[in-house]
Parts: C-alpha cells; structure tokens; sequence
C-alpha cells in the first residue's frame, strides 16, 4: 500500500480540517473525526522517522502521544495526538518570558528530551515552534521530523536544523548527540527572555551564565544531560 493510497482509507472516517505543513515529501494534517469530532495529526514521509517508531510505545506528559506508525511501500505514515494550544513562537509575539515562566517551559522540554536520550533519539530541531503549551498549562515537544538515531559516526552526514538553533556539529562538523539539543534549548531560552539570539544580546546574570554553557561551541563544556541543565536552572 502506498500513503495515497492509506491517507484515502482514512479520509473515509476522518476529514482534514488543515495542512499544518507540506514541503519536501513531507506532509503534516490536522485531520478531526466525522462522527467522534476527536482530532489528530496525520504526518506522512517519503522516508522511515525512526523516533515516531520508538515513541509510539511511550507516553510521556511533554510528549505527543503516537498513536500508530505504519511503514508504507513508498514511505510512512504516522498518527499522533493534536495537542490545542499555541506554540512558545506565538506567546513571543506578544511579549517576552518572565525567568519563572521560561523555566518551567524548559524544564517540561528538558523532560522530554530526558526521555529522547535515552531512547538514543536526538531531536535536532528543538525551537518555540516545536513547543506547544495546551489550554491547561501542558508543554509538549513536537515535530521529529529532523531527529536521529544516536550513531557511532565521525559527523553528521546530513544537514538538518533551524538556522539560529542548529549547534556547530549539525553543520557536518562533527556528530549529533544530546548536547546539540543543549545547544539549541540554550538558544531557545535567551530568546525567551530577550527576544534576541544569544549573539545578539546575551540575558543577563544567572540566564546568562546557562545560556552561555549551553552554547559553547564545544560541546565537552557544555551541560552534558539534560538533568545538568535542570539542576543549573
């Protein structure tokens, strides 16, 4: 079966409601049931995304749930949970993070993360587009469609990440591991804060400090886990 051909069968329970993204491939649908009015997203991909295989046996408060992953003749297809609710991107649009707000959302996404590393996934695309807080105060990493296996090789060997957020290692320089998620979660909360990259205006004082760590562009003197970082916070 092709994902045409799957994405058909579901459109016979189910009715699309929005294209949250289409580009390379790559296919995202907030799809809502016909008769249940449940909502869901549907991400098809020309390749296998080998995170959505792993976490579709995990639940997690700062993960999506995966419903299903079904590999496809020409691709695969996944089914996740919608999380209702806006993204940290669309909260920066009207004014900036207090440190106790932006260290709460952190923490959650440092959580998640806790839970990626030890599956061996590197997430690769960590950003306030892929953290959505939902009407009761839940913060949830989405979008994994960057992330990695964690591999033994010497660099990355393909480039993938946000420009701003990606770590030096992401550009080829060397391989991805947990501290390029660091990295980028430590440009995510100087831009929480200031609005500003790190390069930019740096936050002051002790947000200053941990962003400083997170970014350093070696990666042995950076925070080394997640939980580091949450005990520095």
């Amino acid at each position: 079966m092709t994902r045409e051909e799957y994405i058909n069968q579901v459109f016979e329970t189910y009715r699309l409601t929005k294209v949250l993204a289409d580009k390379n491939g790559c296919k995202t649908m907030h799809l809502r049931h016909k008769a249940l009015n449940k909502d869901i997203v549907l991400r098809s991909f020309p390749e296998t995304v080998q995170a959505y295989e792993i976490l579709c046996g995990i639940k997690h408060e700062n993960l999506p749930i995966i419903y299903d992953s079904i590999i496809l003749n020409d691709g695969q297809i996944v089914l996740e949970e919608f999380i209702d609710g806006v993204t940290v991107a669309e909260i920066l649009e009207t004014g900036l993070y207090r440190y106790i707000g932006a260290k709460r959302v952190v923490t959650a996404v440092c959580n998640a993360l806790d839970v990626l590393h030890k599956n061996g996934i590197i997430h690769r695309d960590i950003k306030p587009e892929n953290v959505v807080i939902d009407k009761n105060g839940r913060v949830v990493l989405i979008d994994f469609n960057a992330s990695r296996k964690q591999s033994n090789a010497t660099k990355d060997t393909v480039v993938m990440g946000t420009v701003g957020y990606a770590s030096p290692e992401q550009l080829g320089v060397t391989q991805s591991d947990p501290r390029t998620d660091i990295y980028a979660l430590g440009v995510m909360l100087n831009v929480m804060i200031t609005g500003k990259h790190p390069c930019e205006q740096l936050a002051k004082g002790k947000v200053g400090r941990i962003v400083n760590k997170c970014t350093n562009i070696n990666p042995d003197l950076r925070y080394q886990t997640v939980e580091s970082l949450i005990k520095a916070l």
